[in-house]
């Protein structure tokens, strides 16, 4: 594959426990040989735009969720801190992330983000906490919390959002390959099924798709 066909965008916000469960298993992508693209967008941006609550809005599934997270972080073996409060304001955070140019690095100051919200406890709504977590992916984190000030980096964060509400993402983390998008942070093995089987679905869909409704609430 060439690497714009094996290219996944992976649209993630820190403020998701999901996604921290989801990037943990990230090397199956590289190790299935795609190319990870990560994308930083605005969660509540999308549920805003799609008319949604998000999961710690409603008190039971907030309740559900976070023992959700804790049971495969315990079935996976991996350290659960959780971040001071939730929801937080990640907006900095995503910016940082959104103002690096270079896809690796960026990936690897996102896995650093969601690995200090999530297992070390980190403010990800602090400015030191977040050069501290730049320096230690070797990048210049004063540079990158002067970056999130400048307008252009908030355009782009906002314009990666709108791209994304676009290409009909709802919710995070979400993979896309090739127009396609599986959403959840266990859906990594459905979109390495879907790389071996190709369109088995389409013609179905498609048919399903088309069908109305008979009743409305």
């Amino acid at each position: 594959m060439n690497s714009e066909s094996s290219q996944v965008q992976v649209f993630f916000d820190p403020v998701s426990p999901y996604a921290w469960l989801a990037f943990k298993q990230i090397g199956a992508l590289r190790a299935a040989g795609l190319v990870v693209d990560c994308r930083p967008v605005l969660f509540a941006g999308l549920l805003n735009a799609h008319g949604q609550k998000g999961p710690a809005e409603i008190p039971a599934k907030r309740a559900y969720v976070f023992g959700d997270v804790l049971r495969v972080a315990a079935q996976k073996g991996y350290a659960f801190k959780g971040p001071p409060s939730h929801p937080f304001n990640p907006l900095r955070a995503l910016r940082m992330c959104i103002a690096i140019d270079r896809a690796d690095e960026r990936l690897k100051f996102a896995q650093a983000l969601l690995e200090g919200c999530w297992e070390l406890g980190e403010d990800l709504s602090e400015r030191q906490t977040l050069e501290r977590i730049a320096e230690r992916c070797g990048l210049d984190g004063p540079q990158l919390n002067a970056a999130a000030e400048r307008p252009e980096i908030k355009a782009r964060l906002m314009e990666a959002t709108a791209a994304a509400i676009k290409a009909g993402v709802f919710g995070v983390p979400t993979f896309c390959f090739k127009g396609e998008l599986f959403w959840g942070g266990d859906r990594m093995e459905t979109l390495l099924w879907r790389l071996r089987h190709p369109g088995r679905e389409d013609e179905l869909l498609q048919d399903f798709l088309m069908r109305g409704a008979s009743a409305q609430r």
